[in-house]
């Protein structure tokens, strides 16, 4: 009887010794120790740990590497978060690293990501203080999408606003009207003919100005031949005395015709007795005649030299000058 005691006694306390020893076990599995290998500690540091806890995991570049062992206050700015890292990933770790704090998908768990840097560095050690990496929690993400939702909520009250004013604008009414379409269309092509005779008017001036730097036709000949102008400028000279000379000779008539119808009011001098000589008379009258058809000839030579293309300028000139001379000597007279 006390044998079965006894043994029944050992049998319990080697239940109670597994049972232990199989909570030990799945604590440590529940913690992620490496129960068969050794491992090493990692410190960073952060200003907001974000809710990360003590047992979240540590990533390394998204490989499961270890666990958070604590969480420790520094300051009232500073947190240092201590890491348990499993040994078999140390080799790839390297001093330069850089540690921050994420989330295991969009909503799931905190967790500690060390991202690898490019660059010659040595291995981490035991106790090493890694940087902190700057990361968005999801709090600044939903704050930014809640700010940006406001703006465009704010955007979308302005354009309703504005399509309602356009809505109701005299624009939209004119761009609606069939008729402005029409009448524009209409312009267009009224357009297009003008510029189609614009062109052809710049050819024709385009042909015209070659033509004279060539010399070719008469203008042309005029602003090339250097002869021709120089018996132009002669031409001209000979007309202007010619004017003059014929201006003499009809103040020479005038004087002349004055002083016949003196002697012949008052019955003297020669003209007086050639005028009752009949032959004298007849041969006289004959001598004025051909003197009257000779100066209509003449007038009427000076007056087709006055529409001439060539001399229409010069005539125009000198009857300006004319004029100006007489409206002159009339002011003087009052």
């Amino acid at each position: 009887m006390a044998e079965q005691k006894e043994n029944n006694i050992k049998l319990g306390v080697f239940v109670l010794a597994g049972l232990f020893v199989l909570i030990l076990t799945f604590y440590i599995i529940g913690k992620n120790n490496n129960l068969f290998g050794a491992d090493f500690k990692l410190k960073v540091r952060f200003t907001n740990l974000n809710g990360l806890t003590v047992g979240s995991n540590v990533l390394f570049s998204g490989i499961q590497a270890g666990t958070v062992k604590s969480t420790d206050l520094i300051n009232d700015t500073t947190l240092e978060v201590t890491m348990q890292i499993n040994s078999k990933v140390k080799a790839y770790i390297h001093k330069n690293a850089l540690a921050g704090i994420g989330t295991e998908g969009l909503m799931g768990n905190k967790i500690i990501n060390i991202t690898p840097v490019s660059g010659p560095s040595a291995a981490v050690e035991d106790g090493d203080l890694l940087r902190a990496q700057k990361m968005v929690n999801m709090d600044e993400i939903i704050a930014t999408l809640s700010k940006t939702n406001n703006n465009v909520a704010n955007i979308s009250e302005v354009l309703k606003g504005t399509v309602l004013r356009i809505d109701s604008s005299d624009v939209l009414k004119l761009l609606n009207d069939k008729s402005i379409g029409v009448s524009l269309k209409s312009s267009l092509q009224n357009i297009y003919k003008a510029t189609g005779n614009a062109n052809q008017m710049m050819i024709g001036i385009n042909t015209i100005v070659t033509q004279l730097k060539s010399g070719k036709g008469t203008a042309g000949l005029l602003l090339t031949d250097t002869a021709m102008a120089a018996n132009l400028k002669e031409t001209m000279v000979k007309i202007k005395a010619a004017g003059t000379n014929a201006d003499n000779m009809t103040i020479q008539l005038n004087e002349i015709v004055k002083r016949l119808n003196r002697d012949l009011t008052n019955g003297k001098g020669p003209v007086h007795t050639l005028l009752a000589d009949s032959t004298m008379a007849n041969n006289l009258r004959k001598t004025m005649d051909n003197l009257q058809k000779g100066t209509d000839g003449f007038n009427q030579n000076m007056e087709a030299l006055k529409h001439n293309f060539f001399f229409k300028g010069y005539f125009k000139d000198q009857a300006k000058k004319k004029k100006e001379e007489e409206d002159k000597a009339l002011l003087n007279n009052k």
